[in-house]
């Protein structure tokens, strides 16, 4: 890596062909989301978000507790900048991009009712990130740690909110076109681990601090976690959608 991380613009399927997503065509239909899911999705990680930028931005107490660990974990290394690259624009957002045209493919071959909403939902929330963590990088002009160059712009971290957004979008509309519950427990098992081995390597490396990296988990458990509702919402059948309209309206 030549340059430091922030100094770049950051139902199951039928058995025969061709698959069909879980449910689609059939009894199995999404469900809709449970009362107060959005709010653990959503509202909590947005939160804890937010206190984590407003002691960035008025260098609050939290930066002590950081600086202290950030010391303590960063030992630079080629296998730790190597493990920091897969969070390269480069790296990840190609990743998504076959995933969305092997989704769309499918859907489309499969006759899926709204076949392009998964792969479009999924682009449109890549490119919302730096849209989010560029703003914020000029307006907390957070310092970076002893290990990079004298430089500001580091909070939030860009790298992990792309590998988060990236891999882990990439592994929910991949998730109905898996025959198994073991090819779907690996795909998730494989974004999650890309993402925290992105996540060590910048911290390690010492291309952020710890702060930096947490802050975008949140962010993009927020962003994750709205593009799932979406799409929960947005591929139930029309019936059942005003059953659970009317039943809300029925409600005292």
């Amino acid at each position: 890596m030549s340059t430091s991380p922030d100094q770049q613009t950051e139902g199951v399927p039928t058995a025969t062909p061709p698959a069909a997503p879980a449910g689609a065509g059939t009894g199995a239909e999404p469900r809709a989301p449970r009362p107060g899911l959005p709010a653990i999705l959503l509202g909590l990680p947005a939160l804890l978000f937010a206190l984590i930028t407003w002691q960035v931005a008025v260098d609050g107490p939290l930066l002590g507790p950081d600086d202290r660990l950030s010391r303590a974990l960063i030992h630079p290394d080629r296998f730790s900048e190597l493990l920091s690259d897969l969070g390269d624009v480069q790296i990840a957002v190609p990743v998504l991009v076959l995933v969305t045209v092997y989704v769309a493919l499918q859907g489309q071959a499969s006759g899926q009712r709204r076949w392009w909403l998964p792969p479009v939902a999924s682009v449109v929330l890549m490119t919302l990130v730096p849209l989010i963590v560029v703003p914020l990088k000029e307006w907390t002009a957070r310092p970076g740690t002893p290990a990079v160059p004298p430089a500001t712009g580091y909070y939030p971290s860009g790298h992990t909110a792309t590998a988060a957004v990236a891999y882990g979008s990439a592994a929910m509309i991949l998730l109905p076109w898996l025959l198994t519950a073991l090819a779907r427990r690996l795909a998730v098992a494989t974004a999650g681990l890309l993402v925290l081995a992105v996540s060590y390597g910048l911290v390690r490396r010492g291309y952020h601090w710890p702060l930096d990296v947490g802050a975008s988990w949140c962010l993009c458990t927020v962003l994750l976690g709205a593009l799932w509702l979406f799409l929960r919402a947005s591929t139930r059948p029309p019936a059942d959608r005003a059953t659970t309209r009317d039943a809300h309206r029925a409600k005292p």
